[in-house]
């Protein structure tokens, strides 16, 4: 199902890789970033360096149990690993000091929970580039 998909947004192939060791969230993500996105779910970052020699994403979304997993220094590796992504925390809800430090350590953006299809996907437009443009409804 399509939730307030732009058709031009459906087609521009941006590709974005959510990796995540917890499941649930990156099950989440993937839903609400599919409709606009070529977006792909793997569970690890050694998966998602083995995908991007083949197919380089644009974005990378790490959650947070990722992070903590690999270290701070993982977005370093992701730049250093894929010239020119850009990468997106997925980070608990009051975790705000941890976010920081991510942003510090070279996140290029953060988004907390509880996740939304709006507030996601307003921050991966964000990041890629992509200026939203309110949707119309029209009463008859």
């Amino acid at each position: 199902m399509q939730i307030g998909v732009e058709a031009a947004r459906a087609v521009d192939n941006k590709r974005v890789f959510v990796v995540d060791t917890d499941e649930i969230s990156r099950m989440a993500a993937v839903f609400m970033l599919h409709d606009e996105n070529e977006t792909h779910e793997l569970p690890s970052l050694k998966a998602a360096f083995d995908k991007a020699a083949e197919w380089k994403p644009d974005l990378l979304v790490l959650g947070e149990a990722l992070v903590n997993e690999e270290g701070k220094d993982v977005f370093a590796r992701c730049a250093q690993t894929i010239p020119g992504v850009k990468t997106l925390l997925l980070a608990g809800e009051g975790k705000e000091e941890f976010a920081q430090a991510c942003r510090q350590s070279g996140a290029d953006g953060v988004v907390y929970k509880p996740l939304t299809v709006e507030k996601l996907r307003d921050r991966v437009d964000a990041l890629l580039g992509r200026k939203r443009r309110p949707i119309a409804i029209q009463a008859a």
